[in-house]
């Protein structure tokens, strides 16, 4: 029992410490200069004239069509703007900036960034160098003039903004190209009220006398974040990286960070989305359901700071003479919001709540949190919630919770009577095990019974932990009294101080048989140390520990009345 105890402590500082070297890793990359990193050949074709800092633009794959782009070849501009003008979109829930086609900046209304009602809301696009992020469109074709997504699209309406009025359930903005061989291509950009995805629908027109055929083309591109690192900072510990997917490939992540030395990417498949993901946002293209498209990444190094991009190329597109056709997507900028994903009937999209890269911490996460909202639809309440969520838990694996404070106190009934075996065998440790595994036998106590369960419940409460960290529906939720934000930490130190003096009483009542002075002192300090680690997590944690500790306290208090009885003597 007390080998199995202690294997259970280290394997939690060794958790502890792998936490930490990984920050220490991601810190020291973070600050070392970065490398210039070559394009894979033929990946991409850059555009005459482009803007400084964009990508370039991406040839199409050639085994998509007979018609395709020749690597080398760039698009050709149609009709670019001059000083691209921008226009303002306002709904209920997102304001954005378009320019050439592309959305270069996206606040989000009803999340502020901080829990002040006067602050600035999140923004996830951004124009600034230092923090640039933009969703972009275009088109690519080796045999016709086509549209990259370097402002080649012009408002279609001289309005410099445009807002979501009242009663109206959305706004459409169009842009277009013009190309010189007659062929026009109308972008409109649609929003819709209480929409985080915005409906890009591109229309073209061939007033030409030929065949036109393009590739069309969607791509995120960012810099990296800054992220506060830390071990008790959640956001440290969050996916801030690209995430795909696609009916044969699955699910795909990939962190800023290793996009070059995981290798390159090129997955061509159906039923395709990409992302971009960090900590309760995202941002992602979602191509229509039928549509097959092909799936890469690259860094862009031309700006200095490093820029991230994931690029999804659709199949080809091609329209006679004196017809037309149409191809639509939608880009979702918005929180990680589970109700609201889930409605967009989108397959493997909620998959971008990164409960964990571990399939079964996955899929567990996904039930709590089920079950955590139900409640929460219940009670109103986030902080309550947690510590209903804590009581179902407890109550379903009270079977197994059972064995273990069973063992518990038998173990500490015949303590005494084990004492007395190692003061008698002395330093002859292979008798003493063997006397004591004597009197286990005689007396049916099983020393693996306390430490079964405990294992079988980790993944349970783990796949928890991950739940509270990455869900936005607890971002600046209030409890009660003096803990008005659950993603932050206790601003008195009451949970964390009751969560040490919980874990102290525990380990008061927890038998310590066989183990020598020094493993006892250490055990002893287990619950300062542990605390002392979660003193400034985010409250929700603590509130979930503190309730989970203090039920199994009790728990362990009952059995402990219930079954060991009067000490057993000699």
């Amino acid at each position: 029992m007390n080998q199995i105890r202690t294997f259970l402590v280290l394997a939690w500082l060794m958790v502890a410490v792998l936490l930490w070297m990984e920050w220490g890793k991601e810190k020291t990359a973070a600050a070392q200069p970065q490398q210039s990193g070559a394009v894979q050949p033929g990946a991409s074709v850059t555009v005459p004239g482009a803007a400084a800092g964009s990508a370039a633009v991406p040839s199409a794959p050639t085994d998509l069509a007979p018609i395709a782009p020749t690597p080398g070849v760039a698009a050709a501009a149609g009709t670019a703007a001059a000083g691209a003008q921008r226009v303002v979109v306002q709904t209920d829930v997102l304001r954005v900036v378009l320019e050439g086609g592309n959305v270069v900046q996206a606040d989000l209304l009803e999340y502020p960034q901080t829990r002040d009602e006067a602050a600035s809301p999140v923004r996830m696009l951004d124009t600034d160098p230092s923090h640039y992020y933009a969703a972009q469109a275009g088109w690519v074709s080796s045999t016709n003039a086509a549209p990259s997504h370097e402002g080649q699209f012009v408002p279609e309406n001289a309005a410099a903004s445009a807002t979501l009025a009242e009663g109206e359930q959305s706004v459409i903005v169009p842009f277009l190209w013009t190309g010189a061989d007659g062929v026009t291509i109308r972008r409109s950009f649609v929003l819709t009220r209480g929409n985080y995805a915005i409906e890009v629908r591109d229309e073209i027109v061939n007033g030409g006398s030929a065949v036109w055929q393009g590739f069309p083309y969607r791509q995120l591109i960012r810099t990296a974040p800054v992220v506060t690192r830390g071990m008790t900072n959640p956001e440290s510990y969050s996916l801030v990286g690209a995430t795909w997917f696609g009916s044969n490939i699955g699910y795909g992540r990939r962190q800023l960070g290793d996009f070059e030395d995981d290798g390159p990417l090129n997955a061509r498949d159906s039923q395709v989305w990409i992302a971009m993901v960090q900590h309760h946002f995202f941002s992602a293209w979602i191509p229509a359901p039928d549509d097959d498209g092909t799936i890469s990444m690259q860094v862009d190094r031309s700006t200095g700071a490093p820029r991230y991009l994931i690029r999804e190329i659709g199949a080809p597109l091609a329209v006679a003479a004196g017809q037309q056709a149409s191809t639509t997507a939608r880009l979702w900028v918005g929180p990680k919001q589970v109700g609201l994903i889930q409605a967009q009937g989108v397959r493997g999209l909620d998959r971008v709540v990164d409960y964990s890269r571990f399939s079964i911490f996955a899929m567990l996460g996904e039930g709590l949190f089920w079950i955590l909202a139900k409640l929460h639809g219940l009670i109103g309440n986030w902080g309550w919630s947690i510590i209903g969520l804590v009581l179902l838990v407890k109550l379903a694996l009270y079977p197994l919770s059972v064995a273990q404070y069973k063992s518990m106190a038998k173990m500490r009934k015949f303590q005494p009577r084990i004492a007395q075996l190692k003061e008698r065998y002395g330093d002859d440790k292979q008798k003493f095990q063997m006397a004591m595994m004597e009197l286990y036998k005689k007396e049916k106590i099983n020393p693996i019974g306390g430490c079964l369960p405990v294992l079988l419940q980790m993944p349970v409460f783990f796949a928890l932990y991950w739940v509270l960290l990455e869900s936005v529906e607890l971002r600046h939720a209030p409890w009660m009294l003096w803990i008005h934000d659950l993603t932050a930490r206790d601003p008195y130190f009451i949970l964390p101080v009751l969560n040490i003096a919980i874990m102290w009483a525990t380990q008061k009542l927890t038998p310590m048989v066989g183990m020598d002075p020094m493993q006892q002192k250490i055990m002893q300090f287990m619950p300062l140390v542990f605390g002392a680690i979660m003193i400034f997590f985010p409250s929700g944690l603590v509130l979930y520990w503190v309730t989970n500790g203090g039920l199994g306290l009790l728990q362990q208090w009952w059995m402990i009345r219930r079954y060991s009885e009067a000490p057993a003597k000699a």
